[in-house]
């Protein structure tokens, strides 16, 4: 017959047999608070990859619309049509006004004015100076005829003395009518170049005259044809107001020719990787989806760009033509937004997987595959990416079953550098055991 020992139980043998209940328990608390993992069955059936974004219908073949002048002269808009107004050929769109043209006006008058005084000036000191000269030759020839009489008189008639001084204002005034020529011709030449120099002066204050009259005559911008106004904003962002000073030549606004529209879709870069010339595109106007249509990428840009200096996001712009159909239709205007959606591909029966299941290692791409109570990794090879799912090509079946995320449990992982890892661990767990014993 067994005793019973009535000597009560020390405290520590009672804590060293409850703590392994205790942590056995808490144990089991954590795994029930685990999160469980997620993962989808693949299944074959229709498959559409696109990305979606917004664009804006604009015309390919707008009508420019430049302020009028030339040369940057300054304007200032004293009215204007809103934006968006149908506009008739020859309708008035805008009016501007000059407030220094008509001072650069007078000033260029002023110089010319003072270019022909000035010539008048010079033309009258020409003449004198001619005049001067021709009285200068005149008294050299009498005086040179003179003095050739005597010089070929008898020497028996006069005295030597008077031969010898008639001879020698001979060469002196023959010097000097060779000079008063000389200096006629110089002065006609110099003359020349100066009338010259003042007439080129002229022309180009009367150019000037001209450029700023037909400056302060081209006040007004008309419409060259039919169409629905469009302003074009500045470098800043603004676009053109009442009181707002702007250059001649710089572009004021369109006018877009509504029988060939167009809307131009800006994707941000990193989903709009795959886009191509070609890919269908589902349109339809903000807050109007029952006015949904169809159409085709015509052309997409080289390389994204950022839209703007605030933010440094790179976009990639792409365009698709709008059938006159749909313009007519549904009474579509330039400047419209649209939501666009861009299929990469529509497939009637093929296999997609989540792209948080696809992981990439060395230029390939692998899935974790349940088998059993874990998951196995399995390479595959895909076609078209999109921003949520891609195409699978090869390495999946129907009815696969495809882990998304492990959540809060450590599952059993087979294949690959996985399996090589939970071996080694097994290996080196074994070979403890056996030095504890």
């Amino acid at each position: 017959m067994k005793r019973l020992s009535s000597r009560p139980e020390t405290t520590g043998g009672l804590a060293a047999r409850l703590l392994p209940a205790a942590f056995a328990l808490a144990l089991s608390a954590c795994g029930g608070d685990a999160t469980p993992p997620a993962s989808e069955i693949v299944t074959r059936g229709e498959l559409v990859l696109g990305v979606e974004g917004e664009g804006e219908l604009r015309s390919s073949k707008p009508t420019p619309l430049n302020v009028p002048g030339r040369n940057w002269a300054t304007r200032q808009v004293e009215w204007m049509l809103p934006e968006g107004s149908v506009v008739k050929k020859g309708d008035l769109l805008a009016r501007f006004v000059a407030p220094d043209g008509k001072q650069e006006l007078d000033q260029a008058l002023v110089d010319l004015q003072r270019n022909a005084l000035a010539r008048i000036a010079k033309e009258g000191e020409l003449q004198a100076g001619q005049g001067r000269v021709s009285v200068d030759l005149s008294q050299v020839a009498v005086q040179l005829g003179i003095a050739q009489r005597y010089a070929d008189a008898d020497l028996g008639a006069f005295a030597r003395n008077d031969v010898l001084d008639a001879i020698e204002d001979s060469r002196y005034l023959g010097e000097k009518q060779d000079t008063l020529e000389w200096r006629r011709a110089q002065s006609g030449s110099r003359g020349g170049a100066e009338l010259a120099v003042l007439d080129a002066q002229r022309a180009t204050f009367d150019l000037n005259a001209k450029t700023r009259q037909a400056d302060l005559d081209a006040l007004e911008l008309r419409a060259p044809n039919d169409g629905v106004l469009l302003l074009t904003p500045n470098w800043s962002g603004d676009k053109p107001m009442v009181g707002a000073s702007m250059y001649a030549g710089i572009e004021y606004g369109s006018l877009p020719d509504t029988s060939a529209m167009e809307v131009q879709i800006d994707l941000p870069q990193i989903e709009a990787q795959g886009v191509a010339v070609g890919n269908a595109v589902e349109l339809h106007p903000l807050g109007r989806p029952d006015q949904r249509f169809t159409s085709k990428l015509s052309w997409v840009a080289s390389a994204a760009k950022t839209l703007g200096r605030e933010s440094p996001v790179k976009y990639l712009s792409m365009r698709a033509p709008v059938p006159a159909e749909a313009v007519e239709k549904h009474g579509f205007v330039p400047g419209q937004r649209f939501a666009a959606q861009v299929v990469l591909a529509r497939e009637p029966a093929a296999l997609g997987v989540a792209n948080v299941a696809v992981e990439q290692q060395d230029g390939k791409h692998w899935v974790q595959v349940r088998q059993g109570r874990g998951f196995v990794r399995r390479e595959v090879e895909l076609g078209v990416r999109g921003t949520a799912r891609s195409q699978v090509l090869k390495g999946l079946e129907d009815g696969d079953e495809v882990l998304l995320s492990a959540g809060g449990q450590a599952l059993p992982i087979k294949g690959g550098d996985a399996e090589e890892a939970a071996n080694e661990a097994t290996a080196a767990d074994g070979d403890a055991t056996e030095a504890a014993q």
